[in-house]
C-alpha cells in the first residue's frame, strides 16, 4: 500500500534566511539614498531663497549698473525688498560687491551640510548686460548638494 505524502507547510530555514538577506541588502542601499534625497529636498528652500535674491540683484544691476553690497538678511530685505523672514534653513546670507550671493546652510543635517556655504555667482555679458548665474559650494559642501545650474 502506498502512503500519501503530506504537503509541505511553512518555509524552510534556508528560504527564510535568503529572504532576510535580500531585505537587508535592499535596506542597506535604500536608506542612504533616502537620506540623500531628504537633504536635497530640504536644500531647495535655500536654493529658492537664493534664486529670489538673485532676481532682485539682477533688477538692481539693471537699474543702477552695479551690484549692491548687502551684509546680511536684514540688509537684503531693506535694500532689495526680498522678504526672507520665514526662512529656517538659511543661517546667514550676504550679497558681495561683485554680486556673489553667499548663504550659510542651517537646520538641515548636522553631519553633512549644516554650517556649509552655497554660492550663486553672476557673470555679466558685455554685449547686452544680461546676467548668467552659476552655483558653487564652499570647501566643505558635498558636490551632490550643489545645484547643477
Amino acid at each position: 500500500m502506498l502512503r500519501k505524502k503530506r504537503g509541505q507547510k511553512g518555509f524552510t530555514l534556508i528560504e527564510l534566511l535568503i529572504v532576510i538577506a535580500i531585505i537587508g541588502i535592499l535596506a542597506a542601499i535604500a536608506i542612504p539614498m533616502y537620506r540623500t534625497q531628504t537633504i536635497k529636498a530640504k536644500m531647495t528652500e535655500v536654493t529658492n531663497a537664493m534664486s529670489n535674491v538673485a532676481s532682485a540683484v539682477a533688477a538692481y544691476y539693471q537699474d543702477n549698473n552695479g551690484f549692491p553690497a548687502c551684509g546680511g538678511i536684514d540688509q537684503i530685505q531693506s535694500s532689495l525688498g526680498v522678504s526672507m523672514g520665514a526662512l529656517s534653513r538659511v543661517g546667514v546670507m550676504t550679497v558681495g560687491a561683485n554680486g556673489d550671493i553667499t548663504a550659510t546652510v542651517s537646520n538641515i543635517d548636522v553631519n553633512t551640510v549644516d554650517g556649509q556655504t552655497l554660492v550663486l555667482m553672476p557673470s555679466t555679458s558685455a554685449q547686452d548686460g544680461s546676467i548668467a548665474w552659476s552655483w558653487s559650494g564652499g570647501a566643505g559642501m558635498p558636490p551632490a548638494f550643489v545645484p547643477k545650474r
